[in-house]
């Protein structure tokens, strides 16, 4: 028996009123088998009418007509699907680099589709069938996010450590055919896919535009737990200078070119290379800000917006942690704040000890890195923590260290807040209120 486990049923919805419960299992509607999360969206936007077929816990079958207002939701939660795993093996795979001891849902490695389609989630299709590749079309799952590496067939396996894989200029050919639209990115390993291959790849690929709407290309990043995995070279300050000296100015000749943004660097590039960012609208409207492309200019244009309305909170003295990347621009908003409030701000750039000091960035810092780097330091009233650093709804970094266990250790109150200018704002007048009513 296949169809979805309902997890949760809305109160006062529809299929409360018809007698679902969390525990039965959506078989079908309109007399369509249920596979996942996508076949269940599908079917149910195409009629208002609707035939549902459900199990119950104890083997009994429901078949429930409803009839319902456009769009009207149906009111149900299913359990999150099992994601498909990678069977890639790619040089530069970061999972590959994780040392013992974390959750165990980090190191899965997933390559689904239908995640990238729901969530986002990047992937290189080398797993897709041909099955698959004829759904994604028939059911426009659409926009896409491909990792793509590079266009050239042999190279590309070499960087997925797989052979007899898919063309991936094909695949994109006929997703562009079945108007599918697609984000790319090319994680970029010095001295392996740059250089004439990256002119290769980022060529191909504008030739697909506007099916391929984007390309990021990103830095690898590389742990101190690499053991035998294949030797790679760091995207170090040098570099970075002269790939953004050379792809900054292709990049806007190329935009220029397609009447629109089309290719970006990550924002590790500049940060690397300590040079200014280009102006925020040359992101467009930031289709890759997941992808840590953007993200910072935008953090400079809302930290203006925020800097002209803020008001004073007291003399009090904070401590806020961030990655050692971020500090620059982020210790500037701080400083500028600290004017603007009176307060007292003082940022730590977090060593992160879990997975090596070429990793920076603020959302792979660890609870006992964060415990190391405040060793000694007088903290203030209290320490504020970018929620990115944390699992969403659950409060543990990665290494499984808990806020309240933070909080304990440090003798200190703890307060997160979401990773924006606004968000440090407004955690600031929080944890100033609650040092005025000690």
């Amino acid at each position: 028996m296949n169809g979805l486990l309902v997890e949760a049923v809305a109160p006062g919805s529809i299929s409360e009123e018809m007698g679902v419960e969390p525990g039965d299992r959506l078989l079908g509607v309109n007399n369509h088998p249920l596979r996942d999360l996508i076949d269940y969206s599908y079917h149910t936007q195409a009629d208002d009418d609707l035939l549902l077929e459900v199990a119950k816990p104890d083997g009994e079958v429901w078949e429930l007509e409803i009839e319902r207002e456009p769009s009207e939701p149906l009111g149900l939660t299913f359990q999150a699907p099992e994601p498909a795993r990678c069977r890639n093996n790619c040089i530069f795979c970061f999972v590959h680099q994780l040392p013992r001891g974390l959750r165990k849902p980090l190191y899965v490695k997933d390559e689904d589709y239908r995640l990238s389609f729901l969530n986002g989630n990047y992937v290189t299709l080398a797993n897709l069938k041909p099955a698959e590749l004829a759904r994604i079309i028939d059911q426009r799952l659409s926009p896409l996010y491909i990792s793509v590496h590079a266009t050239n067939p042999t190279l590309r396996e070499q960087m997925l450590g797989r052979q007899g894989i898919p063309h991936i200029l094909g695949q994109l050919r006929d997703l562009a055919a079945g108007r599918i639209s697609m984000h790319t990115q090319v994680v970029l390993c010095p001295g392996i896919n740059d250089g004439l291959e990256l002119e290769r790849t980022v060529s191909d690929l504008a030739g697909l535009h506007p099916a391929v709407q984007s390309l990021a290309v990103v830095p690898l990043g590389l742990t101190r737990h690499r053991g035998r995995l294949p030797q790679l070279k760091p995207v170090e300050a040098d570099y970075a200078r002269a790939f953004v000296a050379t792809w900054g100015a292709r990049a806007k000749a190329l935009n220029k070119r397609l009447g629109e943004p089309f290719l970006f660097l990550a924002d590790e590039f500049y940060l690397k290379a300590e040079l200014p960012f280009p102006s925020l609208r040359e992101y467009g409207d930031l289709p890759q800000i997941e992808n840590g492309v953007g993200m910072v200019p935008l953090f400079q244009r809302d930290a203006a917006q925020v800097l002209r309305t803020a008001r004073p909170v007291g003399d009090v003295k904070v401590t806020v942690v961030t990655g050692a990347s971020a500090v620059g621009f982020v210790g500037e908003f701080l400083a500028r704040l600290e004017e603007r409030t009176g307060a007292r701000i003082v940022p730590v750039a977090v060593e992160n000890r879990l997975f090596g000091e070429s990793v920076t960035v603020t959302g792979l810092v660890s609870g006992n890195d964060i415990l190391a780097a405040l060793e000694g330091n007088d903290l203030g009233v209290g320490l504020l923590v970018p929620d990115v650093m944390l699992k969403e709804g659950e409060g543990l970094f990665l290494d499984d260290v808990s806020l309240e266990e933070l909080q304990r250790r440090l003798g200190h109150p703890v307060l997160t807040f979401d990773c924006t200018p606004r968000g440090c704002y407004r955690a600031l007048r929080q944890m100033a209120r609650l040092a005025a009513g000690r």
